[in-house]
């Protein structure tokens, strides 16, 4: 009998909803709080890098899980996440995707956020003046947009989630992948 009870009490976190676990993030967090508490300030450097790194690959994850299933006649690639120190290219979080159709011609889609790079290009992009010199300013939805002249459409979310959807496919197709990005998915989860 006693065997049994230590095997459920064992297993009792195998059963445990998700949100009743402890999760890497907040593990890191406390992590760091016990060692500056011992004093060990390197130590909760660590700890907290950890976590600041931990929620960067989960934001980028929700960034792609923004980008759109492959229209019909499209298939689309798995969608790539990267999180980037502040020092390779201005740091942030990043997700792509690119769709190939039967003739060959792609359309990739990367969304960045939290990026000093985003932010500077940002201050451009919400001037309707300094934008209208980046290329023909369009609307997609509610959102402004940019068609530079190489053909690339680049859209910026609140203020500091840029989007750019570039390759060789004709505008439209980048127009329709550009409508069919859940943007309320990008403001509301970051």
């Amino acid at each position: 009998m006693r065997r049994y009870f230590w095997l459920a009490l064992t297993a009792l976190p195998l059963l445990l909803p998700a949100a009743a676990r402890a999760d890497d993030v907040s593990d890191s967090i406390k992590e760091a709080l016990r060692a500056y508490e011992a004093g060990k300030i390197g130590a909760a450097r660590t700890a907290l890098g950890e976590a600041v790194q931990l929620l960067s690959q989960r934001a980028a994850t929700g960034l792609g899980a923004a980008l759109p299933a492959p229209l019909s006649g499209w298939q689309a690639a798995e969608v790539e996440t990267n999180t980037a120190a502040l020092g390779l290219i201005g740091g942030g979080n990043i997700a792509s995707r690119t769709y190939t159709n039967g003739q060959g011609q792609t359309v990739e889609i990367q969304v960045a956020s939290d990026s000093p790079i985003v932010a500077q290009l940002g201050m451009i992009m919400t001037n309707p003046m300094l934008a209208g010199a980046m290329g023909k300013l369009i609307r997609i939805g509610n959102q402004r947009a940019i068609q530079t002249s190489n053909n690339e459409i680049q859209m910026l979310v609140d203020n500091r989630i840029l989007i750019t959807i570039s390759g060789s496919a004709n505008d439209d197709a980048k127009l329709a992948y550009a409508k069919a990005i859940d943007i309320a998915k990008l403001s509301g989860g970051q």
